[in-house]
């Protein structure tokens, strides 16, 4: 098999005649767009989770975490500069193995991943609605609005969502407004000498864990909160001298998250008991609401928090669906999920399949009232995409023997060996400490996808055997 990529989207529309993608990101708004990515539903709604991993040394999974994207990051950032084209993970796979059917489990991967995350999200802007709104609210009444919520989501994206650079600058304001509520309001009650800073410093983990175990299984949750940054490399081709400024943005814009990641959950630990914290649904808005109980703006982070969130999720529905367009329409699954709306221009195949994927996973993970919803769907995703991840790094060593015509960005030696092992390790079960429904909802998305393409495969096949 060839081990070079079919060409892009782009790439066929400029040999075709038709102009190339115009170069508008400049340093200032590929930054806003990587932290606008990153921030979202991880940190929002499973601080408490993690802090109910080990307690209130909640900040070092967070620190981990970032420890962990940054050395994936700098593979990202040498290929999007040796290759800077729209696709992604997807794209290196193919060019350092030229496997066709691992580069499609790769890019199912990731559509999967998208879908985890927006049903992720989907439960936290309910449980952040029934909080904002002071409903009394069940496991039941929680689940039907989640499921309410992605059929809102879902209706948006079969009408179209058209982008633009403004929205994305505010949609980023306020995902950030709402973390430096947190940290001010936190700082001015811990300064206030009403909070209990010893608990920042004190390990608590379940009696059948050690503390290496539970920081690992941790940090597999808190890698959720820093997903996102990957996404930047499909704008490489709208970026203005990208082996220039991809890699001080990314840097900068991952340290701005991991900053305020680790000072938020400093801050969370010190204001509210562990105990506390991890059972809350909506845990920043618990912190806020013990910090300035008398304040209205305890009432208003609830719905900054669905407004981030809400996001999260928009934004994972449509790069899944086009995804699944994308391959439909490759011949890789089957052409149904490549139909078009015909006056909208929406892949609705694509985006009803995705929905229905989404619903369901949304009801199967609450059936049980105790099931912790947002912490299983967080950490599928971030168990796919540190597979992925695991691929992309090694990708890198594999393509260092082709060279690039022009000066790139360079991982170094080191840093892709240990971001590959770093991976398989938050991945594997025995080291990470995931529970066992993370790889069951991973290993039945997977199948999907792999049962889809074999018929779609087979199909062909049949066809052009006739």
């Amino acid at each position: 098999m060839s081990r070079t990529s079919p060409p892009s989207p782009t790439e066929e529309s400029s040999a075709g005649g038709e102009p190339s993608l115009k170069q508008v990101m400049g340093p200032g708004l590929l930054l806003l767009f990587i932290v606008g990515d990153i921030l979202g539903t991880g940190i929002y709604a499973l601080t408490g989770e993690i802090a109910g991993e080990v307690g209130g040394a909640a900040w070092l999974p967070f620190a981990v975490a970032f420890a962990v994207a940054l050395i994936t990051a700098c593979s990202y950032l040498e290929l999007v500069t040796k290759y800077p084209q729209a696709a992604g993970a997807a794209l290196y796979v193919h060019k350092a193995f030229g496997k066709h059917l691992l580069t499609f489990l790769v890019c199912f991967a990731v559509m999967c991943s998208g879908i985890t995350s927006a049903s992720a999200a989907s439960r936290a802007f309910a449980a952040n609605l029934a909080t904002g709104f002071g409903l009394d609210a069940g496991n039941g009444v929680i689940l039907l609005i989640a499921l309410a919520f992605m059929l809102l989501v879902l209706a948006v994206n079969l009408r179209g969502v058209g982008e633009s650079v403004k929205i994305n600058v505010l949609l980023t304001a306020v995902e950030l407004s709402g973390l430096l509520i947190v940290i001010l309001v936190s700082l001015y009650f811990i300064l206030g000498g009403n909070a209990d800073f010893s608990r920042v410093v004190t390990f608590e983990t379940a009696s059948d864990k050690s503390v290496f175990l539970a920081v690992s299984t941790a940090t597999s949750l808190a890698f959720f909160a820093m997903v996102g940054f990957e996404d930047s490399v499909n704008m490489a081709e709208e970026t203005k001298n990208p082996a220039r400024i991809f890699p001080r943005m990314m840097f900068t814009g991952l340290g701005i998250t991991g900053l305020i990641y680790v000072l938020v959950s400093i801050c969370a630990v010190a204001v509210v008991p562990v105990g506390q914290l991890s059972e809350s649904e909506t845990p920043l808005a618990t912190v806020v609401q013990t910090a300035a109980p008398g304040f209205p703006i305890s009432d208003l982070l609830p719905f900054i928090s669905m407004f981030a969130v809400a996001n999260s999720a928009l934004i994972n529905m449509l790069m899944a669906s086009r995804l699944l367009y994308g391959m439909g329409k490759q011949g890789v699954l089957p052409p149904f999920l490549a139909k078009v709306h015909p006056r909208r221009r929406t892949p609705q195949a694509a985006i009803v399949f995705t929905t229905v994927i989404a619903l369901g996973l949304i009801t199967f993970v609450s059936l049980s009232p105790d099931s912790p919803v947002v912490s299983l769907l967080g950490g599928t995703t971030s168990l796919l995409l540190l597979a992925v991840f695991a691929l992309v790094n090694v990708s890198v060593l594999v393509l260092r023997r082709e060279q690039a015509a022009t000066e790139h960005f360079s991982a170094g030696r080191v840093l892709p060996v240990v971001g590959a092992i770093t991976c398989v390790y938050l991945v594997l079960p025995w080291s990470s400490g995931r529970p066992a429904g993370q790889y069951e909802i991973a290993g039945v998305l997977l199948a999907l996808g792999l049962v889809l393409w074999v018929i779609t495969w087979y199909a062909r096949r049949k066809e052009n055997a006739g």
